[in-house]
């Protein structure tokens, strides 16, 4: 670690935000989440004037960025404290958006594949257990994702019948839920079941890994310009730090597919230290309409540090021994 790396650090450490200080302090300083500090920290963050804003302008279930939807996965992400019962209306009003007969009813299925947005499910199930939100609705979501994986181990909306790859977009996310799924709740899961979950990881997993997470594996070329451009929040689109992450949280991190992601999210380093946003996919405004997020998660620029984003690279470094 290097004298610019610790001046980022402290200066992430000093955050008037306390999700970044509460990342920093598990991620870098290896701070025992169930510890009487880092709760501490995470009533700070239930109290934050960030999380106060996102939970008094929901607007809609599925609304981007303020549907009920989209506040549950930003809290997760920003490490809200898991239990809190009242987060469960948001949770109701998910849950008979996914589960509505309306909803069931318009899932395609052409030339054998079905169309769906997995990303939806997949959001769901990873910040229900995130939240500490589940219940028995969950097993609906996630038997949903079984059945709708694709055979070459991701999911996909494109109703294009001649669509025959699965989506980064749309199977990165299912992923990561899958993951998180068999993390909380492999105990108590059936053989079969556990078999089923850990299967379906495996093929999903190498939609990513033989591509090395973001390059063709026919050309070798960067698939689409925007998975190497780095931004926080995710939100549904594909970003190569956003695939580390997932990777990480699988275990996979050590595999030899990651290093030239690796390598390529570690060159965009800035002279003085920590990393930028690239490219955002909100507009900062509390006006509730498509693409809107009411709290400003620090733009882009070519030269400023983006402390969201640098946590975030931080945190993979680190656990990737190249920190």
């Amino acid at each position: 670690m290097n004298s610019s790396h610790f001046q980022v650090i402290n200066q992430l450490k000093a955050s008037e935000e306390p999700s970044i200080r509460y990342s920093v302090a598990v991620s870098l300083d290896n701070e025992n989440p169930n510890s009487s500090k880092m709760r501490n920290l995470q009533e700070e963050i239930r109290n934050s004037s960030r999380v106060q804003s996102l939970l008094s302008h929901v607007e809609g279930v599925y609304n981007k960025w303020q549907g009920s939807h989209w506040v549950l996965s930003l809290l997760a992400e920003l490490n809200y404290p898991s239990g809190d019962d009242s987060l469960l209306p948001l949770c109701d009003q998910v849950y008979n958006w996914l589960l509505s007969p309306k909803f069931i009813k318009n899932i395609k299925t052409i030339n054998g594949k079905v169309r769906r947005c997995a990303s939806q499910e997949g959001n769901a199930i990873y910040y229900c257990y995130k939240l500490g939100l589940v219940d028995e609705q969950i097993e609906q979501l996630i038997d949903r994702l079984l059945e709708f994986q694709w055979s070459d181990g991701g999911w996909n909306c494109d109703k294009n019948p001649r669509a025959h790859c699965s989506s980064y977009h749309e199977s990165l996310i299912p992923l990561r839920a899958m993951i998180r799924y068999i993390n909380d709740a492999g105990k108590q899961m059936s053989k079969d079941r556990r078999s089923s979950i850990q299967i379906a990881i495996e093929n999903a997993k190498e939609v990513f890994l033989k591509r090395e997470l973001f390059l063709s594996a026919s050309t070798g070329k960067i698939i689409h310009p925007n998975f190497a451009l780095l931004h926080f929040p995710y939100y549904w689109r594909y970003n190569i730090l956003f695939a580390l992450k997932v990777m990480n949280e699988g275990g996979f991190l050590g595999d030899i597919r990651c290093e030239k992601a690796l390598k390529y999210v570690q060159s965009k380093e800035l002279p003085a230290g920590g990393f930028p946003a690239e490219i955002k996919y909100y507009t900062y405004s509390t006006i509730a309409r498509s693409g809107r997020s009411v709290v400003n998660w620090g733009g882009t620029s070519k030269k400023k540090i983006n402390e969201w984003v640098t946590s975030e690279v931080f945190s993979i470094l680190k656990d990737a021994d190249r920190l």
